[in-house]
């Protein structure tokens, strides 16, 4: 893995979103669920970690698969997919792994002696009569399961609440015995749904899904995402039971709300559902979340970015950045991959030319199919259909002497250029560079002077031309 922290923080060709972070020794550990590049569905292929030490989030290292669709023995013929799981550290010091089936009512677990050792399937969570969760009558559906353990006592919360399921009361608590499996007390409701939020504070970002528990020192922040679905939102208790009280939202997938450089209402890329959680590590807290790739919901990537916590324990919302894991901008100097663009905004309607069918929205995709390759840096990832008026943003850079940039391209673009701005919106004249493209169905480069300020900069390449061209990286010098 390059040394370099960008986001997507694992390598171009993973897709694992949902991602619950857990520091266990000198390291932090990702689960999530997994996804395949350019898949039907959500959630295909096998659970798999990946951990980095607590002190260098730029080096993230492959642990391989940790538990198979077929392990559950509700799913032998693996036709169902592995739903978002979340791990926690039993009171007998091994680790349990607590996710639901697509299409099952039920919260399974398995356990392993290790953080990111091969899980076995250990069983389901039941009540005290062996009725399993989900199946008894004033259970609701369970899905998206997240945990947290103190002493004797672990604490699952689970739910599902479209809108429009106005049966369901919202995100729910039971705790568990030690066994880890037993209920020891009954569900109560945390945070509530559409249907029942009136009056509560909630109203506007009440809880969908992706349910997560974090302690910040004598406070409980319950982690999950909003009716919105691009936004993880917090609640904050003095107990894990509650009451908890709506915080407000950590992070958007599409900067909805972030006004710092933009309108508060503009999606700076495009919107899909977030799930993710918080954690400290190594003294700096981050947020993990994800975002949407190749013009689908079915193939997301992990993202983080730091996070504060004020001493009144709130935590502002953050933006997307290309350097969330770097501790800080990136050298702004060398090569880059396009597919680091923490925004992509269409700002007029794309000149399509129907005859040859091109997709009239930018996404960052990749030339190979899904795969783990033996080299982890084997990268054919890059930004396609950027038409006319599309900009990919970059943030941040700190830039020093710049003379040059240069950009790898290609596409049949006619009278193309790439505009190079340090704000999304500036004119051509205000620009820091512009790049003229030439047509090719190649990858090439094309180059320009650039006049830049020396500092902490974003960038932002708009290209203007009729046609469509890709980007696959670029070079400041």
């Amino acid at each position: 893995m390059k040394q370099t922290g960008f986001n997507p923080y694992m390598p171009s060709w993973e897709y694992v979103p949902d991602g619950e972070p857990h520091v266990y020794g000198d390291r932090v550990y990702v689960y999530g669920s997994h996804d395949r590049f350019n898949g039907h569905a959500f959630c295909l292929n096998d659970y798999v970690c990946w951990s980095a030490p607590v002190n260098n989030l730029r080096d993230w290292r492959y642990e391989g698969v940790i538990y198979g669709r077929s392990d559950d023995p509700c799913n032998q013929d693996g036709k169902m997919c592995l739903y978002a799981p979340d791990v926690t550290r039993g009171s007998d010091g091994r680790y349990y792994l607590y996710y639901c089936l697509n299409g099952l009512s039920l919260v399974s677990v398995a356990v392993c002696d290790e953080p990111a050792g091969r899980y076995q399937f250990y069983g389901y969570v039941k009540h005290q009569d062996g009725t399993r969760l989900g199946e008894a009558e004033d259970d609701e559906f369970q899905f998206d399961p997240g945990v947290l353990t103190e002493g004797e006592k672990t604490y699952l919360y689970t739910g599902f609440c479209p809108s429009a399921y106005t049966d369901r009361t919202g995100a729910r608590m039971v705790v568990l015995g030690q066994d880890m499996l037993t209920i020891t007390e009954e569900a109560v409701t945390v945070v509530p749904s559409s249907a029942r939020s009136a009056g509560t504070g909630y109203e506007g970002h009440e809880f969908f899904e992706a349910s997560s528990m974090r302690r910040v020192d004598d406070k409980y922040y319950f982690i999950y995402s909003s009716v919105l679905s691009h936004e993880l939102c917090y609640a904050i208790a003095e107990h894990p039971s509650g009451p908890f009280a709506y915080g407000g939202t950590i992070v958007s997938n599409g900067d909805i709300g972030i006004d710092s450089w933009k309108p508060a209402e503009l999606n700076s890329y495009f919107i899909n559902n977030n799930h993710g959680s918080i954690e400290n590590i190594n003294g700096q807290w981050y947020v993990f979340y994800h975002r949407p790739t190749n013009s689908t919901s079915f193939s997301r990537q992990g993202m983080l970015e730091p996070i504060k916590i004020h001493e009144d324990g709130t935590i502002p919302q953050v933006e997307m950045t290309s350097c969330g894991p770097n501790a800080g901008p990136l050298e702004g100097f060398g090569e880059f991959p396009a597919y680091i663009a923490c925004n992509l905004i269409m700002t007029q309607e794309p000149k399509i030319n129907k005859l040859y069918g091109m997709s009239p929205f930018p996404k960052i995709t990749q030339e190979k199919p899904d795969h783990v390759p033996e080299d982890p840096n084997d990268d054919s990832a890059y930004i396609a259909n950027m038409t006319s008026g599309v900009i990919a943003g970059f943030k941040y850079f700190d830039c020093r002497d710049l003379k040059n940039v240069a950009v790898q391209v290609r596409g049949m673009s006619y009278s193309g250029k790439i505009i190079v701005t340090t704000t999304w919106d500036a004119r051509e004249e205000d620009a820091v560079a512009v790049i003229p493209v030439a047509p090719s169905d190649e990858w090439h480069w094309d180059q320009s002077d650039i006049n830049i300020a020396n500092g902490i900069n974003a960038l932002y390449f708009r290209f203007e031309g009729y046609g469509s061209i890709s980007l696959k990286s670029f070079i400041l010098s």
